[in-house]
């Protein structure tokens, strides 16, 4: 799986490629991320890539350098390859669909809005799909471009030391969409709460009923 991210900060995808789950999958060679860094092809002063936007307030990434971005990174795989916008007033990301992409998209385009976002024609003209973390506005859309990719590396074969613990968690598809049951380890008692007597039972049938009646 690879991932082409065309920003205007490239530098913020420092830590979170470096970090964690994501930093050993990455050098593993099990995903790919490539930064292009948007004020690269600016034709304007000082690199300039937004402009004023027409009949509103705010600044909106010029479409001409997006463009420019997006063909060069398509000439340089040989072949057009989906286009993904962040974007906040678009299709909701949930775990159905991160499964879905998952398996559908091994190479794709991530455009990271900022200020206002992007100019709508390029979203006519290139973008494939519009995902959102959520409905509330960032400041800029690199957060929730990171946020996207973990959420489908993680089904990446060999990403996680054990692959089971995607079937059941919160949202899978096992436990019918719905949010995971609560957790427990050492220690049994902590300050005055105590873990479920069935957790300590080793009783699998029990613990499997308990499991699927604490469902939230």
């Amino acid at each position: 799986m690879k991932f082409h991210i065309i920003t205007i900060f490239p530098e913020s995808f420092v830590s979170f490629l470096e970090s964690s789950i994501i930093w050993r999958a990455n050098n593993a060679g099990l995903f790919e991320v490539e930064l292009y860094k948007l004020n690269s092809f600016s034709t304007k002063k000082f690199g300039q890539v937004d402009d004023k936007a027409y009949g509103m307030h705010g600044q909106v990434l010029r479409p001409e350098p997006l463009a420019e971005w997006i063909e060069h990174i398509f000439k340089k795989v040989w072949k057009k390859i989906p286009v993904i916008f962040m974007s906040p007033s678009w299709e909701l990301l949930v775990q159905k669909k991160v499964e879905e992409m998952s398996q559908e998209m091994q190479e794709s385009i991530i455009l990271c809005g900022h200020y206002e976002g992007i100019d709508q024609r390029i979203i006519d003209i290139y973008v494939d799909y519009e995902i959102s973390i959520g409905e509330y506005v960032l400041s800029g859309w690199e957060i929730a471009a990171q946020v996207f990719i973990d959420a489908l590396v993680r089904h990446i074969p060999d990403v996680l030391w054990n692959p089971e613990s995607l079937e059941e968690e919160s949202f899978s598809k096992k436990l019918g969409r719905q949010k995971e049951y609560p957790v427990y380890t050492r220690p049994a008692t902590f300050h005055w709460l105590t873990v479920p007597l069935v957790l300590r039972s080793g009783n699998h049938a029990e613990i499997e009923i308990w499991k699927h009646s604490h469902l939230r």
